[in-house]
């Protein structure tokens, strides 16, 4: 049998050895946080103070907003940490919980677009019915679903994953913690498999919700090119091309 060991801190994987190359990843990562902290930032601002933009699209799209910040917090400071201060280590709760709110914020923005295709679909096809599906009830049950699936969904996958005993060492190799690199570090088969079988049924509804936001998308296109001004075709494709970019 291999020899099981208490694991109380994790070795992240560094970028660079050279103090140099450190300091140039802090300074290009805190470079794109301050960003992505200003533009959230502003979509908060002015959806929030704006009376106006308090309708299904823009409500969903300051989820979207509170998400990505969530989710770009969880694992770059710390990895601008460890560049800024040259080490590698992280704790055992504190590696749970960048795996917890890591998944939460991200399964939840896997939802948050899925919802918005299909607000873009009833805008674009059913604009008559727009008000009776998406009223702010509706909206507001299906924004807090996105949250709540999203946060289940991350506690069963911590708990799967830092309830296997560790035998293969604490090195992690990835910048912050996720679950196939500490996996990789299990000796228990059984409950390594437990683990699998929900990545895998996790994947299978992320890939739902991508053919979802895709089958919406081209009755979106079909919808717009059928309209007879082309004003009204570059307004409905402005708005919607960036949401399926992204």
């Amino acid at each position: 049998m291999p020899n099981i060991s208490s694991v109380s801190e994790f070795l992240l994987m560094a970028f660079a050895e050279t103090r140099e190359l450190q300091l140039l990843h802090f300074a290009l990562f805190l470079g794109i946080y301050l960003a992505a902290l200003l533009g959230n930032g502003l979509i908060l601002t002015a959806v929030a103070c704006d009376h106006r933009l308090h309708t299904p699209m823009y409500l969903f799209l300051l989820n979207l907003a509170l998400l990505d910040l969530g989710c770009i917090s969880t694992t770059v400071p710390k990895a601008m940490a460890n560049s800024l201060w040259d080490t590698r280590t992280i704790s055992y709760q504190g590696c749970a919980a960048q795996v917890l709110f890591f998944i939460f914020f991200f399964g939840s923005e896997f939802s948050i677009l899925t919802i918005m295709a299909y607000d873009s679909y009833v805008a674009i096809c059913k604009p008559l019915h727009y008000g009776s599906l998406l009223g702010s009830r509706a909206c507001a049950t299906m924004a807090a679903a996105a949250w709540g699936s999203g946060f289940l969904n991350a506690v069963l996958h911590t708990a799967a994953t830092f309830s296997l005993p560790l035998c293969h060492g604490n090195a992690v190799e990835q910048f912050f913690c996720e679950i196939p690199q500490i996996l990789k570090l299990s000796c228990s088969g059984s409950d390594y498999l437990k683990e699998v079988r929900l990545l895998v049924v996790s994947a299978f509804l992320a890939f739902g919700c991508f053919v979802f936001i895709v089958f919406s998308y081209v009755q979106i296109i079909r919808a717009v090119l059928r309209m007879p001004s082309v004003q009204g075709r570059h307004k409905s494709f402005s708005t919607c091309l960036p949401h399926l970019a992204v």
